[in-house]
């Protein structure tokens, strides 16, 4: 891969690229007030001013600051956000656009990640302290693909990348060699060399409507706790499988209480597709729709198999 394509691709991303600068207002223990602040990057998803970035960025702010890549600032209000896959929308403040000296808006273009492959050259774009010159640069590689990683509401499946993510590189974009946007970096392991994780893009396409439109993401859900079973488990508690999905807790008036699901079951199958850890159900469970869709499990209780059908209820 040529110097000059890796430099095109940033070029076509870089006028896309903002800061976020962020105060939140915190109290010490005798009560006494004082501001917080943040940075982090995000980009620009529509000429309407819609900058997408990463939720811990701008989570719990009382204001929001946006430097934008020919480094005009505008302030921001938050549009919509997600815990479960670490994503925001904010908007800037129309009423700080100047008419004389109008803010354009250059919208980034969204990839395709189910076409990313391990090995493939990647590039990490941020503007972490909204410094002028353009945007921070990094590049690597796409080290794995659908890495499950555990955060504080969930298991997400990410890109996993050698590309080194600064500090407030989070809600920056990690594109590839055409100048596409592949993922929105997200996190980096401190006790590690070269590991960084990114949202896959179409992620991010499957809530980006809602997140602008309502504000929040509606998801249809089973309503149940489940870990992986393996042969230590399933010695301890006598089961009749080693490999699944177990159900260590139902929640009540859930599809899934409804429907009779009971600590204990053991999942084998949704829809025809074999299951081995509880990250396949979430992730199927997140491509189907709210209303009207159903979903058919197999079912271990204590050596018997049932088929249990499902309707979708939504889930905020």
């Amino acid at each position: 891969m040529s110097e000059e394509s890796i430099v095109n691709a940033v070029e076509k991303v870089s006028k896309s690229v903002v800061n976020i600068a962020s105060v939140r207002m915190m109290q010490d223990q005798v009560f006494r007030v004082f501001p917080v602040q943040g940075v982090g990057s995000g980009i620009i998803i529509d000429d309407r001013g819609h900058i997408l970035t990463n939720n811990h960025v701008i989570d719990e702010t009382d204001t929001l600051r946006v430097t934008l890549g020919d480094s005009k600032q505008v302030s921001a209000k938050v549009v919509g956000t997600d815990e479960e896959t670490d994503l925001a929308v904010v908007r800037a403040e129309p009423l700080e656009i100047n008419s004389k000296d109008p803010v354009k808006f250059q919208p980034v273009n969204l990839g395709n990640s189910e076409e990313l492959k391990v090995g493939q050259i990647v590039i990490a774009v941020g503007n972490p302290f909204g410094l002028t010159g353009g945007p921070t640069v990094t590049a690597g590689i796409i080290s794995s693909l659908n890495r499950n990683v555990q955060f504080e509401n969930g298991i997400l499946e990410l890109v996993q990348t050698d590309a080194a993510i600064n500090p407030g590189n989070s809600g920056g974009p990690l594109i590839n060699t055409k100048g596409e946007v592949v993922a929105i970096n997200t996190a980096k392991i401190p006790y590690g060399q070269g590991i960084g994780f990114a949202v896959p893009i179409n992620t991010v396409k499957s809530i980006l409507n809602d997140l602008v439109e309502n504000g929040h993401v509606t998801r249809p859900w089973l309503g149940i706790n489940t870990v992986k079973l393996n042969p230590r488990i399933a010695s301890f508690y006598r089961l009749p499988l080693v490999h699944g999905a177990l159900i260590v807790n139902v929640e009540p008036y859930s599809p899934a209480d409804n429907a009779g699901l009971r600590r204990g079951d053991i999942i084998e199958e949704i829809d025809g597709n074999k299951i081995e850890s509880p990250s396949q159900i979430s992730s199927y469970i997140r491509k189907k729709k709210v209303v009207n869709d159903r979903v058919t499990v197999i079912v271990n209780r204590y050596g018997r198999v049932y088929e249990v059908p499902f309707q979708m209820e939504a889930h905020t």
